[in-house]
């Protein structure tokens, strides 16, 4: 299997980019190329000689204009990775840059499945008992019902083929339960959903996503963002105080200590690190949208997100469903 990687893409690129990619060629046994600018790549090569270097002369920033920056830099990491793909040259690419950079070139290079209207992007949340896929989380900030409806669609199977569930209940996130609850936007989309899908449970609330009560939750962009940020950033704020409050007294300290593994269990089954990233569901091929602050942990998982892609032939599955 051939993955390329974006290593000028995210905060910390090209050096934990680099380190990522070659713990995940050597674990998970794969050939790595990693796109990027020859000045700043090829000094940490040495220590990676697993990795294969495809050089680019331009490099797509967080403040570049998505659509124009795949126009107006032809032979940026992100344009070269995506053309790999479409080339038979990769079976997958990954990068922590600019994200809706990313879903333009995506969009203008590799393309969209015929019939998908939006491609979606969707992330892992952890429940109370295990997993749920969430989306979309920010690809479309202006949704229809029928996005919505394919974005359903499509997350059912992301669940079936990467997390291993067979008949994923799929929700639709709203301020309430009750069917007549929300916008206009989620009453139509949840009057389509009800005719159109089988495992459909109707209206969840954030509150019922952690309870496991949907193993697909869906969203608009815009909601979808906000919400999934809100999460990410509360979470470190816990954490954070946690760190700096325990240590204050001898009490603390000692309780601290006896929690210490406890809590440990508890930060890895929510770091987002270990999720890596997510495939933009809807795109002719495998590409996944890492975390802007991707370190070397979170890449490595991004590519394994990627190889597990193609090794369930994601792409071809959801190709099927929608063309249903």
């Amino acid at each position: 299997m051939q993955i390329a990687v974006d290593a000028m893409g995210g905060d910390h690129a090209p050096a934990q980019v680099l380190q990522g990619a070659s713990q995940a060629a050597a674990e998970y046994k794969i050939h790595v190329s990693v796109v990027g600018l020859p000045s700043s790549v090829q000094p940490l090569l040495d220590q990676h000689p697993l990795l294969r270097l495809v050089p680019c002369t331009q490099v797509v920033t967080m403040d570049d204009h998505p659509a124009q920056a795949v126009r107006s830099k032809p032979d940026s990491s992100m344009n070269i990775c995506a053309r790999l793909c479409k080339d038979g040259k990769a079976d997958a690419w990954v990068s922590a840059g600019n994200s809706g950079a990313i879903m333009a070139t995506a969009l203008l290079i590799q393309g969209r499945i015929r019939g998908v209207e939006r491609p979606a992007l969707g992330t892992i949340v952890p429940t109370q008992t295990g997993l749920a896929y969430f989306l979309d989380v920010g690809a479309n900030v202006d949704s229809k019902p029928e996005y919505m409806v394919q974005f359903a669609a499509m997350g059912a199977v992301y669940a079936r083929q990467m997390m291993g569930r067979a008949n994923p209940r799929v929700g639709l996130l709203s301020n309430g339960e009750e069917e007549g609850k929300g916008n206009e936007l989620v009453k139509e989309t949840t009057r389509r959903l009800k005719g159109s899908m089988r495992w459909f449970v109707g209206n969840i609330e954030p509150k019922d996503l952690y309870a496991s009560k949907a193993d697909v939750v869906v969203a608009d962009g815009f909601v979808g963002n906000i919400a999934i940020k809100m999460a990410e950033a509360t979470a470190d704020f816990l954490f954070r105080n946690l760190r700096e409050e325990i240590p204050k007294t001898t009490r603390g300290k000692i309780g601290g200590l006896l929690i210490r593994d406890g809590v440990r269990t508890l930060r890895g089954r929510i770091d987002w690190r270990e999720f890596g990233g997510a495939p933009l569901l809807g795109i002719d091929g495998v590409a996944v949208v890492a975390h802007g602050r991707s370190d070397a942990r979170a890449i490595k998982n991004a590519i394994r997100v990627a190889k597990e892609a193609v090794e369930n032939q994601l792409v071809g599955k959801i190709r099927a469903e929608v063309g249903k």
